[in-house]
């Protein structure tokens, strides 16, 4: 480890122990026999500064994941941290945040160097060779950098690469079985693709990605998660592309493949309802072979007008589809839901309504998570929005106190905020699996929604008093 040099990559914190993928990725894309990367995921931490004085002070870069919410906070505070520890070290931001504010980080933030815009593997590579050997970022792709004389540059912006061409992730990088323990369960984050083919007019997908969409090759992909199953005995996998069902020839060859090499693991994925209705029910026979045990499909509204509106591009009749084989063959699906958005009619909201309580009677494993709407940057929606005056935050510290779960925009009433809020706790109770001991407060849940009875909610008063939940971000 000598001869290598060193490059720290920090996971900033937040509640939930998903695999830091993006680090895993720009890590895996340097050469191992030239560099030593060291990750340090904030979230296994109650204070990770000792152990980052210890790897930064001979570091040739500090590297942070910048995801717009709450936590920004702890990058913020922990790149300040870094530069005063070695101040020589460049700091490079890159993920959603940056990507959507390529500029912004530099001129609020005087100790970050470098921001990195969309797929960041091979401009990562590009940046530490430059780092390495002295020359400056003119020709890197995809970043926005301050030059000697404090002057803000951006580069041309780079496009998607053949996903077949990159670095396989090597999870050798992280602590495998810390991330087991704090799951509670043997399962393998993985990703697959980059980028959106679609236009959804609340997402900033189209706006990082422009549309594209590149995808691991199925016999690359099933070669690797048997070698991962041989090393780390991983027992479900949670894919997180955006789309993982954009091509249903890939997924069947996915399916079969998984089945063929004797991967014994169950997996979950991300799926659109129009990408569904294409399948068979054979096709889907075949993934719940291969151990498909939980989709998430995306719905947002229960009513085809608001998803034309929202450019969903999207039929009611093709989430029913899914949601019926689902039923069928046992699938549990997560089908997420949209609430407040700018000129929402009380027909939409109603529509949705009807329809979260369709899809939780049709099946105990079929979940209805109900969010807020807030302008995510970049989006169709928000560029409207701030077109008719809506004022977003203006420096990125602002934008760590901009968090998405659980909070609320201007458009939600409080009516409506109430309203959905015991909507939501009442579901939850209703259909939830549970002891027998608690079957009357089931009742007296599904007895409330079935008639929009929320008056004097006295069991989630007791409930909540005595059961603490987590704060999302």
């Amino acid at each position: 480890m000598q001869n290598k040099k060193k490059v720290v990559l920090y996971n900033p914190k937040s509640v939930f122990f998903d695999m830091p993928l993006a680090l895993l990725a720009i890590g895996s894309a340097l050469d191992a026999s030239l560099y030593e990367v060291i990750i340090i995921d904030g979230r296994f931490h109650e204070d990770p500064k000792p152990l980052l004085t210890n790897h930064i002070k001979d570091a040739i870069c500090f590297g942070v994941t910048s995801l717009t919410g709450s936590p920004l906070k702890d990058a913020i505070e922990i790149s300040k941290f870094a530069k005063t520890i070695n101040p020589s070290c460049p700091i490079i931001w890159g993920g959603w945040h940056t990507s959507l504010f390529p500029e912004q980080p530099l001129i609020d933030l005087s100790f970050i160097d470098v921001t990195v815009q969309g797929q960041g593997e091979i401009t990562f590579r590009e940046l530490i060779e430059a780092i390495t050997n002295g020359t400056d970022f003119t020709k890197i792709d995809g970043i926005c950098y301050r030059d000697a004389s404090n002057k803000i540059i951006k580069n041309k912006a780079r496009n998607l690469c053949d996903y077949n061409e990159l670095p396989l992730v090597n999870y050798d990088l992280i602590d495998v079985e810390s991330y087991f323990q704090k799951k509670g369960t043997r399962q393998l984050d993985y990703i697959t693709s980059t980028g959106c083919f679609f236009r959804c007019a609340f997402c900033a997908d189209p706006f990082v990605f422009k549309r594209k969409f590149m995808a691991m090759e199925a016999e690359r992909l099933t070669d690797h998660l048997k070698k991962l199953h041989q090393r780390y005995k991983y027992t479900d996998i949670n894919f997180q592309d955006e789309t993982f069902f954009t091509y249903p020839d890939r997924i069947k060859k996915i399916a079969e493949g998984l089945i063929s090499k004797n991967i014994t693991t169950t997996w979950a994925a991300t799926m659109r309802a129009d990408q569904g209705s294409r399948m068979t029910e054979e096709d889907f026979k075949l993934c719940k072979k291969s151990g498909l045990r939980r989709l998430l499909i995306g719905v947002e509204s229960g009513t085809q007008e608001m998803l034309d509106f929202l450019k969903k591009d999207i039929k009611i009749e093709q989430i029913e589809f899914c949601a019926e084989l689902c039923k069928k063959l046992n699938i549990n699906v997560i089908f997420p839901f949209i609430v407040g958005f700018p000129n929402e009619t009380e027909k939409a909201v109603t529509g949705s309504v009807k329809f979260i309580k369709k899809l939780r009677q049709m099946h105990s494993g079929f979940d209805t998570p109900i969010f807020y709407f807030k302008p995510y940057p970049g989006s169709a929606i928000t560029k409207d929005m701030e077109a008719k005056g809506y004022q977003l935050p203006v420096e990125t510290i602002d934008w760590a106190d901009f968090d998405y779960i659980g909070s609320i925009g201007p458009w939600v009433s409080n009516e409506k905020y109430h309203y959905f809020e015991h909507f939501k706790f009442y579901l939850k109770v209703a259909y939830k699996k549970s002891n027998v001991f608690l079957t009357p407060l089931k009742l007296l849940a599904q007895y409330r929604i079935k008639n929009d009875l929320y008056k004097f909610p006295i069991e989630r008063i007791i409930i909540e008093k005595f059961i603490k939940t987590k704060k999302l971000s």
